[in-house]
């Protein structure tokens, strides 16, 4: 049974003036539902380039996410993929409903009588597709297909959706400036600007949609003749940039579609986002094999291995292991050593259709398609949330997510430059300088060896004497203060909180520990002390320290954790 194509409906167009499939009888009509968020899709407009000036290609941006259903979203996803062909806003999901999608990307092929020929999903169907129409064409009169003129936004920056962010050591920062097809640093430009994929001096070396930016040790670096990894996007390609001349090399290809790179456990780590994986690279020769991930796109935990990844977009290496963006599931991952091998866990996030916009605990959080991650100084995950507009924080030492900044553009990459937190505000086309919260400039914790308790009732006592000279602080009272903080919450039924006093008793709920860590405590402690003579000019310091305790509930252990604030 021939099945006649349903209208073309939606809340506009772009690239073109308001079309009909009758006004287009007489040709072959490509329709490609895609949204811009799926990196599948970008892969297939990639692949419908060769075919827009033999049929007529017509885009239906049908999309997932709250933000992509916005017209400035539209028309930011038209601009920056480069779309030249028209594009059927399908905000509502109308023409999606009325052609019985359910996939992203999804191909509809349309005869020139106004039926559907044919209607596939996924990526690597355009050449078929193509195929098909030359095999029943000879007998039609194909009309010119449509060409639109990209969209185009004013800039106010000499920027275009940057895209990646790095700190140098002499604190300048490094930028993706992915629109422009070059890389900026200072007053410096490292690329011609034209498309493609070619090394060598600043002016003349070629990037595709440069994204990811890494800094190598410097013991790496002086073998391998380049300082800074980057995530070439659209080449499929980790290439490599020398600091002293600006100059580029390949280092490695066929990675498809890296949205980011690290340097973490010895190796260039990739997010390779058009895959669902994280891979290693060895900088020495150009290796490269699968760490994580099985390739199928989700949110699943446990060893790295069978673990799964959904457009891992950002990467960032940080106390605990290195922390993921992973931006269709709308979370936050973590990689990390243990006894057993690598392992993934989640931080925030639930999967493929959990998403939105809210603060508090890790398991209640939402995030929208974050693309970046970075690592504060106090230990704490600021995360780029782009989809909301915002740089969000996740603390995991008390699990809480907060937020940090609103009113952004598709921010992307994140850095840390003098005490100040760089924001790749994509959308925007600018960097924004955030100064960071005063709590990011807590000292670091003190990492103390794994701890082996009772399960049940222990005491944790903080020892604290004051330096020759000075005495504990009473003029208003014992000014001591202790926090506990358990992770998992579940770590502690009892004793989690903020309270006086330098002891505390606590009780540990969970299973056995089987020689596995349980999880772990973040302890912070506060206690004042002043001149021997008390007097109205005496001199008095506050002392303060944070500890991460690492524990295993084994019988028969210890009743009693003992600290000392230094």
């Amino acid at each position: 049974m021939r099945i006649r194509a349903p209208r073309l409906r939606g809340r506009g167009w772009l690239n073109s003036p308001a079309l009909t499939l009758e006004e287009l009888r007489g040709q072959y009509v490509l329709l490609d539902f895609w949204t811009g968020a799926c990196v599948n899709c970008v892969h297939v407009l990639e692949e419908l380039r060769p075919l827009e000036g033999r049929l007529t290609v017509i885009g239906v941006h049908s999309p997932k996410f709250p933000y992509e259903a916005t017209p400035s979203a539209v028309e930011r996803a038209v601009e920056r993929y480069r779309v030249r062909h028209p594009v059927l806003d399908d905000a509502d999901l109308i023409t999606w409903d009325a052609y019985a999608v359910k996939a992203w990307p999804t191909l509809v092929l349309i005869d020139p009588q106004g039926y559907v020929v044919a209607q596939v999903a996924g990526e690597g169907h355009v050449a078929e597709l193509a195929g098909l129409v030359e095999e029943r064409r000879t007998d039609v009169v194909v009309t010119e297909s449509l060409q639109g003129t990209v969209v185009h936004s004013e800039s106010p920056t000499d920027l275009r959706f940057p895209g990646g962010l790095l700190a140098l050591p002499d604190n300048r920062v490094l930028v993706s400036d992915t629109g422009h097809q070059s890389l900026v640093v200072g007053a410096a430009r490292v690329g011609s600007g034209d498309r493609g994929l070619v090394d060598g001096p600043s002016g003349k070396a070629r990037f595709a949609d440069p994204l990811g930016l890494a800094l190598l040790p410097p013991e790496v670096a002086g073998r391998v003749g380049y300082d800074v990894v980057i995530a070439d996007s659209g080449n499929d390609a980790i290439r490599g940039l020398r600091l002293d001349d600006l100059s580029t090399t390949t280092v490695a290809t066929g990675i498809s579609t890296p949205g980011d790179v690290a340097w973490f456990d010895g190796r260039i780590v990739v997010a390779v986002t058009g895959r669902h994986q994280l891979w290693a690279v060895n900088p020495f020769d150009g290796s490269t094999g699968v760490l994580a991930g099985t390739g199928k796109e989700g949110l699943v935990d446990g060893p790295a291995a069978t673990a799964w990844f959904a457009q891992p977009s950002g990467l960032c290496v940080g106390a605990g292991g290195l922390w993921i963006a992973d931006a269709e599931s709308s979370a936050l991952r973590l990689l990390y050593l243990t006894e057993v091998g690598l392992q993934v866990r989640t931080a925030v996030g639930q999967g493929l259709f959990e998403f939105g916009r809210q603060d508090g605990d890790g398991w209640d959080a939402r995030l929208q398609h974050p693309l970046g991650v970075q690592v504060l100084p106090g230990g704490a995950v600021a995360i780029a949330d782009t989809y909301n507009g915002s740089v969000r924080r996740y603390d995991p030492h008390t699990d809480q997510v907060t937020t940090l900044q609103t009113d952004l553009g598709e921010p992307s990459g994140l850095a840390v430059v003098h005490q100040q937190l760089v924001v790749a505000d994509a959308g925007h086309h600018r960097l924004r300088f955030l100064t960071m919260m005063d709590e990011e400039h807590l000292p670091s914790p003190t990492r103390v060896p794994v701890t082996d308790v009772s399960p049940g009732k222990v005491r944790l006592a903080v020892a604290f004497d004051p330096p020759p000279g000075e005495e504990v602080d009473l003029r208003e009272g014992d000014q001591a203060w202790l926090r506990v903080t358990p992770y998992p919450p579940a770590l502690l039924t009892e004793g989690a909180g903020a309270a006086t006093d330098l002891t505390r008793d606590l009780t540990f709920g969970g299973d056995l520990s089987g020689g596995r860590v349980n999880g772990w405590l973040l302890v912070e402690a506060r206690a004042a002390s002043c001149d021997v003579e008390q007097g109205p000019g005496a001199v008095c310091h506050l002392h303060r320290q944070r500890w991460e305790v690492p524990l295993r509930l084994v019988p028969g252990s210890s009743s009693e954790i003992a600290l000392t604030l230094a």
